[in-house]
């Protein structure tokens, strides 16, 4: 099989080699043609040069095609694959850094909150214009897989706004789906899960093993079990509350709801510090940075060390590669999947983007009808949906009003911000990303003259309940092992 996939924002090492690798280990997909486009040419010719060598050493003759003009490597493609993290690390630290001043402590601040709103403007932007150029450019039934985040905003975006048929990809199920089964004593093979739900408020609605549902015998299970029981406790509380666990991460899921991040003598009683996924404030940026920093300095050994093996045997658990496998040679995948929900999900509005299970074959990705969700799941749902469908809406439109609704409406900024709070905050959010924020020009040209007297004193230098500090380059040389892995994993939380 002969086919164009373009990968954009190539020059994230993780993904990018990692979907690759899945890609090429497919036997008919060896003969494809690549193309990598990013922004930032040093990135883009270390990743390309890793990958290549990756390909020749399999012996493939495959030339990866490496170009910052977005147009010449979507020509053509039928697959688009999107890595992007619009703003880079430099507006990804502002995310992070200036919710601070105002009370707002994150840990990961990608998704949903004050942090990840902001991402979120960003990003849709950027993604309109992917989009304009994939359906000019592009095969007429191209499909783009985004795993960038704010996952749900940016496929919301580019399937309602963009008009190109998108799928939001995560890893998030295949992670929680492990560590039911290792809390039950079994293996992930043993276990059959249905997860449903919204993009990292996803919800293991059903959970067997032998054909017996075991989602009653959870609590118990992560109670007694000896790592679970600490680094957990958040996931843990609203399994006992809402009778179903999330699959999103202790840290991830700690800044979704109004609960566990409110209150900064509290913060510490719901995290643990043993991994930053579990709560660690500003924990993503940190290794996200220690990660970059490692790669751009080591990048001479990577070159050294062994290469990816196309044979199989390292390939992920990502969804992507499957879903192009199932609609290139017809073999059935079943993953779980964000689409427009089109009353999937029947207690959740149609136009937003759920996560549900999905199967894929030559006749295209099927997704079944769930039905709807348990009454307290589906609510904590329907907060974030009206979060992020006015989130979207002011990106769209450059709105700073809607920007400000949305933030008022977010569930850890609304109980931690009064209303005037929120509003200098956006501002000064809006003015520190002005370089990738072409859409508010207007508005953050009168925001720069409301903080010349700001009236909301903040706290200057805050770093939060628990910030960990960022590595430097030579402080990462006494475990080369433990940097490498950070740097190349997609997922940065993996255990193993």
């Amino acid at each position: 099989m002969s086919f164009k996939i373009s990968f954009i924002g190539a020059g994230s090492i993780g993904f990018t080699r990692t979907l690759l690798c899945d890609l090429l280990s497919v036997p008919e997909f060896q003969n494809c043609e690549i193309s990598f486009t990013d922004i930032n040419q040093n990135n883009l010719d270390m990743v390309t040069q890793l990958c290549q060598r990756d390909i020749d050493s399999n012996g493939l003759k495959i030339k990866i095609y490496p170009t910052l003009n977005r147009r010449e490597a979507f020509k053509d493609a039928k697959y688009v694959v999107s890595c992007v993290r619009i703003g880079m690390l430099e507006g990804f630290e502002t995310d992070i850094n200036i919710p601070l001043k105002y009370g707002v402590d994150q840990c990961v601040g990608d998704t949903l909150c004050a942090g990840g709103i902001m991402y979120g403007q960003r990003g849709v932007n950027a993604t309109l214009d992917f989009c304009k150029d994939i359906r000019e450019v592009c095969e007429k039934d191209v499909l783009f897989l985004n795993y960038a985040n704010p996952n749900a905003m940016m496929t919301w975006a580019a399937n309602h706004y963009g008009k190109v048929n998108t799928i939001g990809l995560c890893h998030g199920v295949q992670g929680g789906h492990w560590q039911i089964a290792d809390a039950l004593g079994l293996q992930q093979n043993e276990v059959d899960i249905i997860c449903a739900g919204i993009n990292h408020q996803t919800w293991y609605i059903q959970i067997k093993h032998n054909g017996e549902d075991l989602t009653g015998k959870l609590v118990e299970a992560f109670e007694k079990h000896p790592v679970y029981s600490k680094t957990e406790k958040v996931r843990i509380d609203m399994l006992k509350r809402f009778g179903y666990y999330s699959t999103e991460s202790n840290g991830h899921l700690s800044e979704y709801v109004s609960w566990y991040r409110k209150r900064p003598d509290e913060i510490n009683d719901w995290i643990d510090l043993s991994s930053w996924i579990n709560g660690e404030t500003g924990g993503y940026l940190r290794v996200c940075t220690e990660g970059r920093n490692w790669f751009e300095t080591d990048f001479p050994n990577w070159l050294k060390a062994d290469p990816k093996k196309y044979d199989g045997t390292q390939r992920s658990a990502e969804h992507g590669s499957h879903i192009i496998e199932g609609l290139e040679t017809g073999r059935v995948y079943r993953g779980h999947f964000n689409v427009v929900n089109n009353g999937t999900i029947t207690n959740l509005d149609n136009d937003s983007i759920v996560e549900v299970p999905g199967y894929v074959d030559k006749n295209g990705v099927n997704i079944p009808k769930v039905g709807s969700l348990p009454l307290g799941c589906a609510a904590v749902c329907a907060q974030s949906i009206n979060v992020q469908r006015i989130a979207v809406e002011a990106a769209v439109h450059g709105n700073r009003d809607l920007l400000i609704q949305a933030m008022m409406l977010d569930p850890l900024t609304g109980a931690v911000c009064n209303t005037y709070e929120i509003e200098q905050m956006v501002d000064e959010m809006l003015i520190a990303g002005e370089e990738w924020l072409p859409q508010y020009k207007e508005e953050i040209a009168k925001a720069k003259i409301r903080m010349q007297n700001p009236k909301i004193n903040v706290k200057e230098g805050y770093i939060g309940a628990a910030r960990l500090h960022t590595k430097t380059v030579d402080e990462m040389q006494a475990d080369k092992d433990a940097a490498t892995k950070n740097a190349s994993e997609a997922d940065k939380a993996k255990k193993e």
